[in-house]
């Protein structure tokens, strides 16, 4: 074992997972209530430390499959937080992560045992630390994201609406988009497919659902919402 760095300080490297969800016309934030100190009973995101012989990449993927089960989900690195002061535990850097799952996919015991809830995002309560701040630039690198890859099908069930699409997209942008004009931008990129299959579950007319085609994409990977 080297000794170059025995004179340095020596600090822990821990992963906060960032977990949204879309549900009911709604983007959602799984949050866990900590029964742990410091700072039992607060809420805030999920996380863990690295482990001695653990990439963070493989620490975050693990982390997520302690609170949900889930394996192979879609994840992007946020950033990385540091502040001195940023944890009144320990000097912990954090690597942060923002994950997005299919909200009926995740394991609901493992969930609860985490004591974790989904919440509506304008309904976020006070969070940890610089749990916040964390958030706040998750949402706005997936925001920048979802106008150029095609990331918020991995939000969707596997087929779904024309409004269930927008309706996401406004979710995650928090604003309206028009009708037609998304309509039209759909109209244009091949890899959203119309299946022959009808939703009947708002209306006894029914509207055609749809499915995302991750080949065709792939040969051809034009997206512009």
């Amino acid at each position: 074992m080297t000794r170059y760095y025995n004179k340095e300080a020596k600090f822990y490297v821990a992963v906060d997972c960032i977990i949204f969800g879309f549900d009911d016309g709604e983007l959602k934030l799984l949050l866990l209530q900590r029964n742990f100190q410091p700072a039992k009973g607060q809420w805030s995101l999920m996380g863990g430390f690295t482990k001695e012989k653990e990439s963070v990449d493989d620490s975050a993927k693990r982390v997520l499959n302690e609170l949900t089960g889930l394996d192979n989900v879609y994840m992007k690195q946020v950033g990385i937080f540091g502040n001195t002061d940023r944890d009144p535990g320990e000097r912990v850097i954090s690597v942060v992560y923002y994950a997005l799952i299919k909200i009926n996919d995740y394991d609901r015991e493992l969930v609860n045992q985490h004591n974790a809830h989904w919440v509506k995002m304008d309904e976020i309560p006070k969070l940890i630390f610089d749990h916040p701040l964390m958030v706040e630039k998750a949402l706005k690198l997936m925001q920048r994201q979802s106008s150029y890859e095609p990331i918020g099908f991995n939000l969707l069930p596997p087929f779904f609406t024309l409004t269930q699409l927008q309706t996401l997209y406004e979710a995650i942008n928090g604003e309206k988009m028009d009708k037609r004009n998304f309509r039209k931008k759909i109209a244009t990129m091949d890899f959203i497919e119309k299946t022959g299959n009808i939703d009947k579950t708002n209306s006894r007319r029914g509207a055609f659902l749809y499915r995302f085609n991750k080949k065709v994409y792939k040969k051809d990977p034009k997206f512009n919402l």
